[in-house]
């Protein structure tokens, strides 16, 4: 694994010389902050050797380079799931490149249903912790003493700092936010009333697909991180209704500004 990581990233040093401080991933529906980004170079995910593909629609597969805030990022516009068919190390896979092409902090969104009866349809919730029920872990097997610990550290697994910003940031835009914790299941399907319940009891906001096997795997590798969800559905008692990727996709475009707005100057100030 780590000889294909270092293969990969001198792949992608040779097609895009470029240094970033900063690593982005979005989530479903998000990938409008791209039009905020001085493009240098994009490379199709498909190009990439050891890449994965993105099989979401909703996904579009370009890793992406250039600036944002006067400050170099590296964007996955897209990002890969487990319910896809990948084995987690493929998951996080270019979380490990990212490392290695010398990002310095994380930053995530993804789109998530709400389980907190206090929160709305387009609740913009600041991940402040997580709870992990996938059944496969990408830290599981042999360690790679090059990238980190065979034992990480998950006291703080979202970095304090990068949250108290953002939370100053969205104060001073006027833009309301929430923090919560976030559990990750593996889908594809949406969960069912009972699961929303049990979601809720044992201490979850918001839920969702994706996010945590990213954060392990940054976190094992030492780079603080910074996630956000907008909430395009309830799991709410009473408040649930079917609802489609469509809807969802919808949801997550209305509120992408806001979400923007708060990475974007949280990268500037950082």
């Amino acid at each position: 694994m780590f000889k294909k990581i270092v293969e990969t990233t001198d792949y992608i040093h040779d097609h895009a010389p470029f240094n970033p401080e900063f690593g982005i991933v979005l989530g479903t529906g998000l990938g409008g902050l791209v039009n905020d980004i001085d493009v240098v170079y994009e490379i199709p995910y498909d190009k990439i050797p050891n890449f994965p593909v993105s099989t979401v629609e909703s996904h579009s597969g370009r890793l992406i380079f250039g600036t944002l805030g006067e400050k170099n990022v590296v964007v996955m516009q897209g990002r890969f799931h487990y319910y896809e068919g990948y084995a987690m190390e493929q998951v996080t896979f270019p979380i490990r490149v990212m490392k290695m092409l010398g990002i310095k902090k994380l930053f995530i969104s993804n789109a998530s249903g709400g389980v907190n009866p206090a929160f709305e349809v387009g609740e913009i919730m600041i991940i402040n912790d997580h709870i992990n029920l996938f059944p496969e872990t990408p830290l599981r097997g042999r360690n790679m003493d090059e990238l980190g610990p065979r034992f990480p550290d998950m006291s703080e697994p979202y970095d304090k700092e990068i949250i108290a910003l953002a939370l100053d940031v969205a104060r001073s835009a006027d833009i309301k936010v929430s923090q919560g914790v976030y559990v990750g299941l593996t889908g594809p399907a949406l969960e069912t009333p009972a699961e929303y319940k049990y979601i809720r009891t044992i201490g979850g906001d918001t839920v969702g697909m994706s996010t945590i096997p990213e954060v392990l795997v940054a976190r094992h590798m030492d780079i603080p991180v910074f996630a956000i969800s907008i909430i395009t559905d309830l799991g709410v008692e009473g408040k649930i209704k079917k609802i489609n990727v469509q809807e969802i996709i919808e949801v997550a475009g209305r509120k992408e500004p806001s979400m923007t707005l708060i990475m974007k100057e949280i990268i500037q100030r950082s």
